[in-house]
C-alpha cells in the first residue's frame, strides 16, 4: 500500500478553526504541491480530506475527486487516520489531506514504531509505502517534501 500524508497549506489565523481559509501563500503552496503530486504520485489514488475549509481548499488544488471524511478532521487521532486509510492492507494508494498533530503522530508510529510529536510542515507531503521483505513487514519513507523545495 502507498500512503501519502499531505498537511494542509498555510491558513489564516482565527478562532473558528473549521472555517479558516488558506492565505495567498497557502494557495500557492497548495498549487505547487498539487502539481508535484499530479506528476509523481500513483494514479487512481483514493483521496480523503478533512472537512476543514483549509484542507478542502488544499485538496481543490489537485482538481481531482475526493472524499470528505469527518473523522480525520483537526481533532483526529492516529487510529482514525489508520481506519480511514485502511493501512496497511488496502489495495493501491491513499492520500490523506489533514492536520497536525495527527499526521506527524501517524508518520512517527509507522516509521518509528510509536506515536511521537513529529512535525510535518504546512503544505508538505510525506509518502510512505508498506512492503514485505524476507517475511517481515516494513514501512518505507519514499519522500518527505516541503513546498519550499519544489
Amino acid at each position: 500500500m502507498e500512503l501519502l500524508l499531505w498537511r494542509h497549506a498555510e491558513a489564516e489565523e482565527g478562532s473558528d478553526d473549521l472555517n479558516r481559509p488558506l492565505t495567498e501563500r497557502g494557495q500557492r503552496q497548495a498549487r505547487q504541491m498539487a502539481e508535484w503530486i499530479k506528476h509523481n504520485a500513483p494514479k487512481d489514488m483514493r483521496i480523503l480530506v478533512s472537512p476543514a475549509v483549509r484542507t478542502q481548499q488544499t485538496a481543490a488544488a489537485l482538481s481531482l475527486p475526493f472524499e470528505t471524511i469527518r473523522r480525520i478532521g483537526p481533532e483526529a487521532c492516529v487510529s482514525e487516520l489508520i481506519a480511514a486509510s485502511g493501512w496497511p492492507t488496502a489495495a493501491g494508494a491513499t492520500l490523506i489531506i489533514g492536520h497536525q498533530p495527527s499526521l506527524g503522530r501517524l508518520a512517527a508510529l509507522l516509521l518509528g514504531g510509536a506515536e511521537a510529536d513529529w512535525s510535518i510542515k504546512k503544505g508538505a507531503l510525506w509518502w510512505l509505502s508498506n512492503r514485505v521483505r524476507r517475511g517481515e513487514t516494513q514501512t518505507v519513507l519514499r519522500a518527505a517534501l516541503p513546498t519550499d523545495l519544489l
